[in-house]
Formats: structure tokens, C-alpha cells, sequence
């Protein structure tokens, strides 16, 4: 099942993530390499928050990913969240539905 992670930024996120980037991303690429991150990053125009997109069979891992993440331990997540995501279109679309022909 597809999962989004949702980050909504602390009003100063832009400018406090920079000493936690290296450690951000250190944890990022972990749950890539455990095969349940499969991408992620910041929304842009403005900063103001991120998203990540999971492959796993429950939510438990995505929850464990946020509540571990130096950004959120360290405030630079004002709030965040998990959605599955019923994925029909595309390469890696979990359920993918044709239109008829």
C-alpha cells in the first residue's frame, strides 16, 4: 500500500533545517534502503512543507519514520501526517486501472 507522509513547516523551517539536513537525510535514505521510502522532499514557492511517499503494508512504519525524524524532534515539523494513497496510474501504480477500450 502507498502511504504520504505530509510535513506542514514551522514558520522558520527554511532557515533551521540547515544544521539537521545531514541527519534528515540520513534517515531518509535508511527507510529507502529498508525499501519503504520510495521518495521524498520539500514542496517549493514557497517552503512550507514536504512530502514523502512510502510503499509499505501497514502505516506503522511511516509513523515510526515521522516520529523519529530529526525534523520533527526538533520542531522544524509544525505538524504532520499520514494518508494512504490509492495509486492507479503509472509504473508503480499499486492499482492501476486502464480505461476501456
Amino acid at each position: 500500500m502507498h502511504y504520504l507522509l505530509i510535513y506542514d513547516a514551522a514558520p522558520d523551517y527554511a532557515e533551521r533545517r540547515v544544521p539537521l539536513r545531514a541527519a534528515h537525510l540520513a534517515h531518509a535514505w535508511a527507510a529507502v534502503e529498508r525499501g519503504e521510502l520510495v521518495l521524498g522532499g520539500a514542496l517549493a514557492d514557497p517552503i512550507d512543507g514536504a512530502v514523502l511517499l512510502f510503499d509499505c503494508e501497514s502505516p506503522a512504519p511511516v509513523e515510526a519514520f515521522a516520529r523519529a525524524d530529526p525534523y520533527v524532534l526538533n520542531g522544524l515539523v509544525a505538524r504532520w501526517r499520514v494518508r494512504p494513497w490509492t495509486t492507479v496510474v503509472g509504473a508503480l501504480a499499486q492499482n492501476p486501472i486502464r480505461p476501456s477500450a
